[in-house]
């Protein structure tokens, strides 16, 4: 065999070792998402803490490990999780918190920004303000990712679960926008606030213009998506549609994605299929759990890479910028809390009927709340190596360290944290008016049921003898929901959680499952096809999403 042909076949053995190799390492990295989600389950912690440790004693260890590439993670990270998170949240609530939300996640992080990049300015020597303001953009917009977990199961209540919600999905725009405005003033060497100030406002109202525009598009082409399929692809392909087009017309793509997601969200179901809307549903929550559990096993593993540089940094000046960075990140928001929300509740001020002032355990929960992750380190990765005169950046390992322990501090430390804080405040929402207020709800949607068949049955559409059963049906559900609901309020009419309810939710769970059981042994023994299994199971699946949550 002539050597090229040995060459040849080498190569191509070494190039599917290597792929092998990088299966195997993705294949280990979802391993341990998996078991990080069972240890954080069984300790009742979030599983994004877990995943951070686990990537930080990783980083220990010999062997691969992930370098952090923050265009990838812009790119192909950012705009699904944004989306699916958009996706969930409700627009009418950050329509009624919008003050609060715009106050977080716009007027405090500018101000963070500025703030920091002043501090580190003046401790580091010979570090201009434009590039202290780039490290300040970086850490200081907070990723509501672990406290919505822990908020999740610790009953946090509705409004906070907004605002936070909110905030998280609208000041990456606002930090990314100054981000990129700092890092051009950097790195040309000028600094102009007007300047600054026009670049902003263009690149948040252009966000905002494509992400309506696409998620307009969405909604004009909802009639065309009722295949399941082709709605998944159609909402998997929208955030990079929406951030590519942000980027490409150089405005925001960030908000373009928060938007069109915000959109898709409140979208009226109407020209969509129940089907495509549970398929999209599970699909999403697939595709945030393992983004989510890559990215944080990605933070802890960018140990080694953030300390590389430091070894010419001076020890003092390195401790006292970090020192500068964590405490205006872990001072000004809480500061800036207080004097928009408590001072003015002790003059009678307010801010509008839907937005009343925060109190003081509402702010105490916010404060806690502000855990930075993978945008801070996105963004601060992705500072360039130079300036346009060749010099390299300006202390851009140390702004590495300081963004890095900014992230752990406020992920680690106060993410275990604000569990137990939650509890000592008392802050839990009320899940029986929950399920009260879904009841009701049930109840006005079979009342229109009732009545479009009452018009039917008038306009000779429907016979008696087809009409009568759907609304004996329609009554037997009513009557059901009416006694559930009797089941909620006590003898003062108290809305709370009744002993009797919590059995007769556990008993209509102990039915499904029996149900589940029989119909499997049906399939075992013959008597039933699997297809017509698995359609008999989604039936039961869809009614046992409707019980109550246990408390």
């Amino acid at each position: 065999m002539p050597p090229q042909a040995d060459q040849r076949d080498y190569a191509a053995c070494c190039q599917n070792d290597r792929v092998l190799g990088e299966v195997a390492f993705v294949l280990a990295m979802v391993a341990v998402i998996i078991a990080a989600r069972l240890v954080a389950d069984r300790l009742k912690v979030p599983d994004t803490i877990v995943l951070t440790i686990c990537g930080l004693i990783y980083a220990g260890l010999p062997g691969p490990t992930v370098h952090l590439e923050p265009h990838l993670v812009l790119l192909l990270v950012i705009p699904p999780l944004l989306y699916g998170a958009a996706r969930r949240s409700s627009l009418l609530a950050i329509r009624a918190n919008w003050r609060p939300i715009a106050s977080l996640s716009v007027v405090l992080v500018l101000l963070t920004a500025f703030a920091v990049g002043a501090l580190v300015s003046l401790i580091v020597p010979g570090l201009p303000l434009a590039a202290g303001v780039v490290l300040g953009a970086a850490v200081a917009p907070p990723d509501p990712v672990a406290a919505l977990s822990i908020g999740s199961r610790a009953g946090l209540p509705p409004r906070l679960v907004a605002i936070i919600g909110g905030e998280g999905l609208l000041n990456d725009a606002t930090a990314l926008t100054t981000w990129q405005v700092a890092v051009a003033a950097a790195v040309g060497g000028g600094f102009s606030l007007a300047y600054a100030a026009g670049k902003f406002v263009l690149a948040a109202a252009g966000g905002l213009a494509i992400g309506a525009l696409i998620g307009y598009a969405l909604h004009l082409a909802r009639h065309l998506l009722r295949d399941s399929l082709v709605a998944n692809t159609a909402s998997l392909a929208t955030p990079f549609l929406a951030y590519v087009a942000g980027e490409e017309a150089h405005v925001s793509g960030v908000l373009a994605v928060v938007i069109a997601g915000l959109m898709a969200g409140h979208d009226p179901p109407s020209g969509e299929s129940g089907a495509s809307r549970l398929q999209t549903g599970a699909v999403w929550r697939l595709v945030e759990f393992l983004l989510e559990g890559f990215v944080f096993l990605l933070i802890g593993q960018q140990l080694p890479a953030v300390l590389r540089g430091l070894s010419e940094e001076p020890a003092r000046t390195t401790a006292a910028a970090i020192c500068a960075t964590l405490g205006a990140v872990l001072v000004i928001r809480p500061l800036w809390l207080f004097f928009t929300q408590i001072v003015p509740g002790w003059f009678g001020w307010r801010l509008g009927d839907r937005a009343p002032t925060l109190n003081g355990r509402e702010v105490t929960a916010l404060t806690w709340a502000g855990t930075r992750g993978v945008i801070t380190l996105a963004a601060v990765f992705a500072i360039p190596t130079s300036l346009s005169s060749g010099l390299p950046f300006p202390d851009r390992d140390l702004m590495l360290l300081c963004a890095y322990i900014v992230v752990l501090v406020t992920l680690v430390g106060q993410g275990l944290t604000f569990a137990p804080l939650l509890h000592l405040l008392r802050l839990r929402a009320n899940e029986a008016e929950e399920v009260q207020v879904r009841n009701e709800a049930r109840l006005a949607a079979l009342a229109a049921a009732s009545a479009t068949l009452d018009d039917m049955q008038a306009e000779g559409e429907l016979p008696e003898s087809v009409a009568a059963p759907l609304r004996d049906g329609l009554r037997h559900r009513a009557d059901r929901l009416r006694a559930r609901i009797s089941l909620l309020e006590d003898a003062d009419g108290e809305v709370m959680w009744s002993p009797d309810l919590d059995a007769a939710v556990r008993a209509q769970h102990a039915l499904i499952t029996a149900q589940r059981e029989e119909l499997v042994r049906w399939r075992d023994g013959g008597r039933l096809p699997d297809e017509s299994l698995r359609k008999l199971q989604h039936e039961l699946d869809l009614q046992e999403r409707t019980l109550p949550g246990q408390p």
